[in-house]
């Protein structure tokens, strides 16, 4: 099954999924990074548009993902704000200009983007040479045990979900050319990181 297909058939159900996650951490963490940014931004991967309640009413927000059906509630959730605007696309090739964006956001999404790099390096060619690329993830662990588990059941996430829970995706970032700003573990250890990068 195609990742699109995996995404359009979960769509129904995604929010119910990760309710118990969104009470616990997610909520908090989206407002803590999304609720201050101006400007254009860029989400990729943005689901059912959970993110979109965090975002000013004062940014301009260019969401894609590659599932039509998680875009089609993301459009409900955007309900009347004339701030958004929702695309079908592929995070490994958008559709924009260079250096269109202020910001590139992404939550949760890396796990399941086929290739990563390029979808990062895609990331830093549409931000702006002074905007910021501000992903939140879940990750491979740097703690051995916790690696080891995530290796062991990675293969079951993956061709369930299409979800990649020991994606390196600090070092993926590095790999796509972004300068890092700043890592900060969020839980579970650090399986649950924010990264903030620059293009230059």
């Amino acid at each position: 099954m195609s990742i699109i297909s995996k995404y359009n058939h979960v769509s129904y159900i995604f929010d119910i999924m990760e309710t118990p996650m969104e009470l616990i951490w997610f909520r908090k963490w989206r407002k803590d990074l999304l609720s201050g940014l101006s400007g254009r931004i860029l989400e990729i991967g943005i689901g059912t548009g959970k993110n979109i309640p965090y975002y000013s009413e004062n940014c301009e927000i260019a969401g894609i993902d590659i599932s039509n059906k998680m875009l089609a509630h993301a459009k409900e959730r955007a309900g009347k704000r004339n701030n958004v605007s929702l695309f079908q696309m592929d995070a490994e090739n958008p559709g924009f200009k260079d250096d269109s964006f202020d910001y590139v956001v992404t939550t949760f999404v890396l796990c399941s983007i086929p290739k990563p790099v390029p979808a990062l390096k895609e990331m830093k060619r549409v931000c702006k040479p002074d905007g910021m690329v501000i992903n939140l993830e879940h990750m491979k662990s740097d703690n051995t045990l916790i690696a080891s588990i995530e290796d062991l059941f990675n293969p079951i996430t993956a061709s369930i979900t299409g979800v990649n829970i020991n994606r390196e995706t600090v070092e993926n970032v590095k790999k796509a050319g972004l300068n890092i700003i700043d890592v900060k573990n969020m839980a579970m250890k650090d399986v649950f990181r924010s990264i903030r990068s620059k293009p230059e």
